[in-house]
Order: C-alpha cells, then sequence, then structure tokens
C-alpha cells in the first residue's frame, strides 16, 4: 500500500508564503519523478512543477520545488502568492513498489487559498 499526503496548505493573505509538502509512504522501493499539480474552481488541473529522483526541475509556474528522497517528501515553496493562485494543490509521484511494479499516484490534495 503506498500513499502520498499533502499538507500546508490555507489561507493567506496576498504577497505571503506558504510550503506544501507531500510525503509518501508504503511498500516503497524508490520515488521517481514527483510533480505539483493544481485546479482552480471551475477550470483543468494544471501542471505547477516537476522534480526528478536526481533533483533536476522543471517549472510551468514560478514556485521553487524541492525533495528530500530520504524522507521520501517533496516540497513547494510558494512566495509572492496571488488570488489567482487559489486552488486545490495535488502531489503526484511515479512510485515503484517493493514488489517492483510501478504506477502513478496522487494525493487526496490540499487547499491553497490567497485572499485579503
Amino acid at each position: 500500500q503506498v500513499q502520498l499526503v499533502e499538507s500546508g496548505g490555507g489561507l493567506v493573505q496576498p504577497g505571503g508564503s506558504l510550503r506544501l509538502s507531500c510525503a509518501a509512504s508504503g511498500n516503497i522501493f524508490r520515488v521517481n519523478a514527483m510533480r505539483w499539480y493544481r485546479q482552480a474552481p471551475g477550470k483543468e488541473r494544471e501542471l505547477v512543477a516537476v522534480i526528478t529522483s536526481g533533483g533536476s526541475t522543471n517549472y510551468v509556474g514560478r514556485f521553487t520545488v524541492s525533495r528530500d528522497n530520504a524522507k521520501k517528501t517533496m516540497y513547494l515553496q510558494m512566495n509572492s502568492l496571488e488570488p489567482e493562485d487559489t486552488a486545490v494543490y495535488y502531489c503526484n509521484a511515479y512510485i515503484t513498489t517493493s514488489l517492483m511494479t510501478a504506477s502513478d499516484y496522487w494525493g487526496q490534495g490540499t487547499q491553497v487559498t490567497v485572499s485579503s
């Protein structure tokens, strides 16, 4: 059983910062590429950032992604938040289990609301 759990969302004023975390747990052999997505009300889910197991990153947005492989955790540092950043943020990871099967896994999402 593999789980991804996001945390760190909440309500923040425009210009503020939040740091999201995504922790993987379960029968994991290796956590491969990890991604952050977000979905705003009435919009499609969009990719925010990608980080490989080796730490290479690619951004679609303006936030900073990082990971701690020892903790099987990915982070998203969000600064200078704007109301347009309001969305549910989802963690995604391609994980190889201890049975040597590999699949995509999703977290349950964490709400980020930017409002004064």
